[in-house]
């Protein structure tokens, strides 16, 4: 597919589409696209530093995998979200676990192309602090959440964020292709408590659940949830 086609795809996220247009040239010149199949490993926790990702088609599960074989779910990228920008700012190995969710397509910017562009335009390291910040600021916010928010609304501000792509979609989105063990390992909840918690929910008709599929059917009522 044409590079300006997925142009006008990431176009559609917040970030990229406020980057002045020749950062926005000068990343898909160094660009290229990757495709990995589903669990395929895109890098795992202490590999070496490979550059910024963004999602084009499908999404990655960023995680890890504790030594008895536990797995935290952090975050399900989706298309036009990038990540990958930590390694970046501090040259240090992979915090986390990436693998491919379905048929993935990603465009890769490697690390030696990204930091030749920002040493030749140090100024245009401010817009990947953007982006990071942004991120870490989503990273307070749960974990405020997780210390004073009772599960029920936990859940739901997380069905949102996920409708919302987190800041990039506006409307947001009304069917979530999430499966419940994944929402549950996200909020670090049982699988029993939240398929409790949306069967209560599909009850009082917010929302309706499929094999592997949330559709929030009344926004309104799922945002009020939020403020248990």
């Amino acid at each position: 597919m044409d590079m300006q086609v997925w142009r006008s795809r990431l176009e559609s996220g917040q970030w990229f589409s406020h980057l002045p247009v020749h950062l926005q040239d000068s990343l898909l010149a160094a660009a290229r696209v990757r495709r990995l199949s589903s669990g395929q490993l895109l890098f795992k926790r202490g590999d070496p530093p490979c550059g910024l990702y963004a999602v084009l088609e499908g999404s990655v599960r960023i995680g890890a995998v504790s030594e008895q074989g536990k797995e935290a779910l952090l975050s399900l990228v989706e298309s036009p979200h990038w990540f990958g920008e930590i390694s970046l700012f501090d040259g240090q190995p992979r915090t986390h676990d990436a693998f491919g969710v379905g048929q993935c397509t990603l465009l890769h910017i490697p690390q030696a192309a990204l930091l030749a562009l920002l040493d030749e335009q140090p100024v245009y390291w401010r817009q990947v602090a953007l982006l990071m910040s942004h991120k870490l600021r989503l990273t307070f916010v749960s974990l405020e959440q997780l210390s004073l928010m009772p599960a029920p609304a936990r859940l739901a501000h997380r069905l949102l964020m996920i409708a919302e792509g987190y800041g990039e979609f506006d409307p947001p989105r009304r069917v979530l292709q999430l499966p419940q063990e994944q929402l549950a390992s996200m909020l670090s909840l049982s699988r029993q408590t939240t398929n409790q918690i949306l069967k209560d929910l599909q009850g009082q008709g917010i929302l309706g659940l499929s094999y592997g599929e949330i559709e929030i059917l009344n926004l309104e009522k799922l945002r009020a949830t939020c403020q248990i």
